[in-house]
């Protein structure tokens, strides 16, 4: 009796459940694939579950749904991309160059070296190539941001149907996040009215801490954490390379130990090394005489070690050095003297950049997810750069405005080259020898000097060869699609509502284990300024149209010379074969066209200083038409390129202010900083202009008298003795109420751009100060400012 009896309790319980079960609601999926029951993710962000309506009034008496929730592929490993600014193939010790990069040897030791990887010569271009996977003028990136114009390929906006690799892999259940140099926002958007749209956090970055623009300096540089302009710590030992590392690692292990079991994405972009060349003195005197044998000799010396290493094959050949670029031994003892030292800045900056790569790895490392990470360490984004001029620059400023340095100018800092005092680039002999052993540089997409780059990957876990060599062609729009591969993820027809354009690269996962595997990419167009070539099927035709250091001076694009080189055979592209083989370059001329015409390459563009003016480049301008501006108490970090142009025009400043007593100080209103701009400023009472050309000539007009507390209109006035005409000088005036009470003359001004990230503070001077006449982070306007007008209706 008791047995029947425990056999209905428990029938009556199982019955019970059942009944349970039927009043769970059924859900229907339209984000499973019908197949194999996996999220539908070609479609992202990947559909909801639609959930029937419910009757049931208890919820005592209802079943709780499946939870809808987005994650990785099982398996999926951590990807991180670490990609090293304006380094050449020929520079880190991983691929035979003088720079003890010790971190992208050990993880070769590991990995795997690429020595056939391509970029497009240009660090916004490769950027979106690399973090889209489609080539650069697609993402409307034909040169770098701030030279944007207004013809599809060159708008410096990137379309919604080029969706960032960042994007996908958060909408598939990665963590993402971007730590250092970004370049890729058009300038007229860097503002607090935005849009954001292209800002890294709307572009698929969970976290992003660094610099939106092309360079920053490392001493003070100006850092966004997200969209929010924030301050660096007031330390004389901080290095934003540093910075960026802790912040990134501080990241990973906060994501890691609130979700272990969710993959991560970080896009770890240096700002080195790109000029300016800042470096600890330390890592600065461990090179110490290394390069005082010259550029031509340092050529040499690593064409030896790459051939040694196996990097560079045994019958390739060192391409001569191009008549424009100075032979060491026409230098100077002076000359010798200074530019060792340039090198010998540039040589600390990179390896302290491979020591900070490193504490990423260590991190890595100590949280055991090293060898389920694919780990890419780009070295260069480009070939090592030639923007520093024959002889270099103390300031890399003057050099992007067209004006060359000259030694005798520089040597009183060859004991500071690399400090806070200083914002160096190093001569383009070095940037050629740098590049080894290829001809030209950074900007000459034509030549393997300005494209090939050595590329390091490391993956424990998907990877089984160690210490091996990949010489496979690559290219940028490459990573992307591998990094999809790997993590077991489609490419998805359409994001956010809009129709994606298919990649442009492939992916390289297939020579991971496989060292003979056939090439994939096998066609790829390059340009930039003109420079131009085409890769297919193991044969390169190319044209050499202009170089970076001459900004005005170019030939006729129809008057270009092609060459034509069997880069199967000749790895260096040392043996022309234009004149041997007219027929093969004529094919591959035909392939150029129809390539450049698909991906909206044409028109081509080699203006170079004229495009910082939005007006004659045709983007768009935040001022618009708009002839005067005020900017108010708080503004601060305004862009140079959302801000009025007061370059070589006249103009006036005029500031509202109510002083509270007669010892006012501080600043009212500065441009840019040390290494050139200006600024409007009170000291002890009295009202001063400074003008700051490029941090070598300055020019300070003062009032006589104190100014008495109360309200006044404080102004400044300059005149250009020729309007509009670059670097003009002039006449520079300021007044108290009305009444002129200081003049001056500036014979000389900036023409094109005062700086690549400093830009305009109101009622304080941050970064750097444009004046040394007040205290580096200590300069607020003790008085209040009610309204600054910027005027240059009178043109």
């Amino acid at each position: 009796m008791k047995n029947s009896l425990s056999r209905l309790i428990v029938l009556a319980l199982v019955l019970a459940l059942q009944a349970c079960n039927s009043n769970a609601p059924k859900i229907e999926s339209n984000s499973q694939n019908a197949s194999t029951g996996s999220p539908d993710r070609t479609m992202l962000p990947i559909r909801e579950p639609i959930y029937p309506k419910d009757t049931i009034l208890d919820a005592r008496n209802a079943k709780v749904p499946a939870r809808f929730e987005v994650k990785a592929p099982q398996n999926a490993p951590n990807v991180v991309i670490v990609l090293i600014d304006d380094q050449g193939f020929g520079q880190s010790s991983a691929f035979g160059g003088p720079v003890n990069e010790a971190t992208a040897d050990k993880l070769a030791v590991n990995g795997l070296k690429f020595n056939r990887f391509h970029t497009t010569a240009l660090c916004s271009p490769s950027r979106v190539a690399i973090l889209t996977g489609r080539n650069h003028h697609l993402n409307n990136a034909g040169a770098i941001m701030e030279l944007a114009t207004g013809f599809p390929g060159n708008t410096g906006v990137r379309p919604n149907s080029i969706a960032p690799l960042a994007e996908m892999l958060r909408l598939n259940g990665y963590s993402t996040a971007a730590f250092g140099k970004y370049h890729e926002t058009a300038p007229w958007e860097v503002s607090v009215s935005g849009p954001y749209d292209r800002w890294p956090t709307r572009s698929g970055f969970d976290k992003f801490y660094g610099f939106i623009g092309g360079e920053t300096n490392q001493w003070a540089p100006a850092v966004y954490d997200g969209v929010t302009r924030v301050e660096t710590p007031n330390d004389p030992n901080y290095h934003f390379t540093t910075d960026m590392t802790d912040q990134a690692i501080n990241w990973v292990n906060a994501q890691q130990s609130l979700t272990p079991d969710k993959p991560f994405y970080i896009y770890f972009a240096t700002g080195a090394t790109h000029a300016p060349h800042h470096a600890p003195k330390e890592y600065i005197e461990k090179y110490k005489g290394k390069f005082d044998q010259g550029w031509d000799k340092l050529r040499e010396e690593t064409f030896a070690r790459q051939k040694a290493l196996g990097v560079v094959p045994q019958d390739a050949q060192l391409t001569p050095r191009p008549k424009e670029i100075p032979a060491w031994d026409d230098q100077t003892a002076d000359q010798k003297k200074l530019f060792a030292r340039q090198m010998e800045a540039f040589a600390g900056f990179a390896e302290h950049t491979d020591h900070e790569v490193g504490r990423l790895v260590q991190a890595l490392e100590e949280m055991k997810e090293l060898d389920n990470t694919i780990f890419l360490y780009i070295i260069g984004d480009n070939g090592a750069s030639a923007e520093g001029g024959p002889e270099g620059a103390y300031n890399e400023m003057m050099a992007l405005n067209g004006i060359p340095g000259n030694a005798s100018q520089m040597m009183n800092h060859i004991d500071d080259w690399g400090s806070p005092n200083t914002f160096p680039h190093y001569a383009i002999g070095w940037a050629h020898a740098g590049n080894t052993p290829f001809q030209w540089t950074k900007q000459v997409a034509s030549h393997f000097g300005g494209t090939r780059n050595g590329m390091v990957v490391h993956w424990p876990n998907g990877i089984k060869a160690k210490g091996e060599i990949r010489s496979q062609f690559t290219h940028v729009t490459d990573i992307a699609p591998t990094i999809m591969e790997v993590a077991g993820l489609p490419f998805p027809k359409s994001v956010n509502g809009t129709e994606q354009t298919p990649f442009s690269g492939v992916s390289f996962a297939f020579a991971f284990d496989d060292a003979k595997a056939a090439d994939r990419h096998t066609t790829q167009y390059f340009e930039m300024f003109g420079n131009r070539g085409i890769y297919d099927n193991g044969w390169v035709a190319c044209t050499r149209h202009s170089i970076p250091w001459v900004l005005n001076s170019t030939p006729p694009l129809t008057e270009d010379v092609w060459e034509l080189y069997h880069v199967d055979e000749d790895f260096s592209e040392a043996v022309d074969l234009a004149s041997k083989n007219p027929e093969k370059l004529k094919e591959l001329q035909a392939i150029f066209f129809n390539e450049a015409r698909k991906n909206h390459v044409f028109p081509i563009d080699d203006r170079r200083s004229e495009r910082f003016d939005a007006s004659i480049a045709g983007r768009p301008d935040l001022m618009g038409p708009r002839t005067t501006l005020s900017v108010f108490e708080g503004m601060t970090g305004i862009s140079e390129n959302a801000f009025i142009n007061v370059k070589n025009r006249n103009y006036t400043v005029t500031a509202q202010v109510d002083l509270k007593d007669g010892n006012t100080n501080g600043v009212i209103l500065a441009q840019a900083g040390r290494f050139g701009g200006w600024v409007m400023y009170m000291k002890g009472g009295k009202l001063h202009h400074e003008y700051n050309f490029f941090g070598i000539e300055k020019t300070n007009i003062a009032s006589p008298k104190n100014v008495a507390a109360g309200k006044h209109e404080l102004k400044y006035e300059f005149i250009a003795d020729k309007p509009l005409q670059p670097a003009t000088g002039g006449k520079c005036t300021l007044y108290i109420d009305g009444q002129v009470v200081a003049n001056g003359y500036i014979p000389k001004t900036q023409p094109f751009a005062f700086s690549a990230d400093e830009g305009v503070d109101v009622g304080v001077d941050s970064e750097t100060n444009v004046s040394g006449d007040y205290k580096e982070r200590n300069n607020k306007f003790t008085g209040k400012i009610h309204k600054v007008t910027v005027d240059t209706s009178n043109n």
